[in-house]
């Protein structure tokens, strides 16, 4: 491409120093103690210095690898050409392995620098020069070779000045867009609370003639539960929207009942085949596991990622549960919850449900689901919470009549819509901003962000000045190795 009047094309190694760090020596342990930099300290136009760790250094390593504000600092490997511009004052510090330290030549930015690299990286255009087929690093000699446009000093300032600006403003707006997933998963939270609470059909309620819970109750039979198990626990634990540990005696409103879930359901579980025999698995009878709950959490389930075999399902405690049993993870990740699209079975870390005619399936799953993390009362153990059968088996769930439950449902089906479209907006919004950002750098690379000034010295005039500067520097002493690039 042309390069707007005043400009130059020239390489890293024509307009700085480059140093790649080293391990340091702490079998010496002598010298004073000095905090040294690492990769991991360098992040995108930052440093993070929460875990800077210390070591006993060398006069002659301290001078070999002394940091000094202005140091531009580039990741050799992780994700190659991160990189941050040191300004952090006159305290004693080093850098270690896998950082570069790149000393701009008076009338160089290194912020322009860093701009560059960011962009370079963003646009794949360091690929050529990295190294490892696995894992790529950035060698010195790669960094060295990265060419970039370059203008005058005086348009250097006034690029850096704009980008500031303009990334500032990205950057606020990245935070308030990351605030959204937040909020959006409270809203979506209170959404449900409200609709397992009546306080979502509040309105409709009072304007409809309903069959109460207890009339529903009178007409349609208690499902039959499988033999065995531990029996219910007798004690009681309030939840907080429409889900306890045994009746908590709290108020509904008016047709509600608590109602015991064994009573409106049939509630079993999973299990896991035997790993030991091959022919139990892949057989394409679809198995819920844990990952399969977290990834379909609060909507039905189709597809798993793991199947059994029907021989794997006869020769274990696995059951194969019609469409519209839901599932709520107990054990690992407590409180995912999910619905079963078709017959399917489980690992034995779900409870399930199967609902008679007096629960809609998608209401008991929005009562599961409106417990939140809270549902972990129901559980025991702090670092891995399990909720164990005796508490299960005596749930007991704050019942509407049947034609409440079905506008209940519609309700929060259409709410939680709403909520979805709006996360879905900030992804893209995300998506544009990121776009957005490498177009504002494209241009100010490409000479368009800033006006030119044709009193500026030109870039040409600024390499030969280096050059000259270079030739006449002293040379390293033997047995030192000389700086990269001087």
């Amino acid at each position: 491409m042309t390069l707007p009047n005043g400009w130059a094309a020239a390489t890293i190694a024509e307009i700085a120093d480059t140093k790649l760090g080293k391990m340091l020596d702490a079998a010496k342990n002598k010298g004073d103690h000095v905090p040294y930099l690492r990769n991991v300290n360098v992040r995108w136009g930052e440093f993070d210095l929460s875990d800077l760790f210390d070591m006993r250094v060398t006069p002659d390593e301290y001078n070999d690898l002394a940091v000094q504000d202005g140091d531009l600092f580039v990741c050799e490997g992780g994700e190659p050409g991160r990189s941050a511009i040191w300004c952090g004052g006159p305290q004693r510090i080093v850098f270690q392995k896998a950082l570069h330290r790149v000393r701009t030549r008076a009338g160089i930015e290194p912020s322009y620098i860093a701009r560059y690299l960011k962009h370079a990286a963003d646009t794949n255009a360091l690929s050529d020069l990295l190294t490892g087929s696995t894992i790529r690093h950035l060698p010195q000699v790669g960094l060295q070779r990265i060419q970039l446009n370059l203008p005058p000093s005086a348009e250097q300032r006034r690029i850096v000045s704009k980008l500031d600006v303009l990334t500032a403003r990205l950057a606020r707006a990245r935070v308030e867009l990351d605030r959204l997933p937040t909020l959006s998963r409270r809203s979506e939270l209170s959404i449900l609370r409200a609709g397992v609470t009546g306080a979502l059909s509040e309105g409709w309620r009072a304007n409809s003639g309903f069959e109460s819970t207890f009339e529903l109750l009178k007409r349609i039979p208690m499902p039959v539960q499988g033999r065995g198990g531990r029996e219910a626990t007798g004690k009681v634990i309030q939840g907080v929207a429409a889900l306890a540990v045994n009746d908590p005696a709290t108020p509904l409103p008016v047709g509600w009942a608590w109602v015991p879930l064994l009573r409106v359901a049939k509630q079993e579980t999973g299990h896991t085949p035997s790993r030991s025999k091959p022919e139990y698995w892949d057989g394409g009878v679809p198995w819920i596991g844990i990952r399969d709950a977290g990834a379909h959490h609060g909507r039905p389930i189709a597809e798993t990622m793991q199947t059994i075999s029907t021989e794997g399902l006869a020769n274990s405690s696995a059951r194969l549960l019609p469409a519209g049993t839901v599932c709520l993870s107990r054990t690992a990740s407590v409180g995912y919850v999910t619905m079963m699209a078709r017959p399917m079975s489980t690992s034995q870390d779900f409870a399930t449900w199967t609902c008679t005619e007096a629960l809609i399936p998608e209401y008991l799953m929005y009562v599961l689901m409106a417990e939140g993390e809270d549902i972990k009362k129901f559980g025991m153990g702090s670092t891995h919470t399990t909720i164990y059968f005796p508490e299960v088996r005596a749930f007991h769930i704050a019942l509407p009549p049947l034609n409440e439950q079905r506008e209940i449902v519609a309700r929060i089906k259409a709410s939680l819509a709403r909520a979805n479209r709006v996360e879905a907006e900030t992804v893209r919004a995300r998506a544009l901003l990121d776009r957005l950002e490498s177009a504002i750098l494209a241009k100010a690379f490409r000479g368009e962000l800033v006006p030119q000034d044709p009193n500026d010295e030109p870039a040409s005039v600024l390499l030969a000045r280096i050059r000259v500067e270079r030739a006449a520097a002293p040379k390293p002493k033997r047995g030192h190795r000389a700086a990269a690039g001087a």
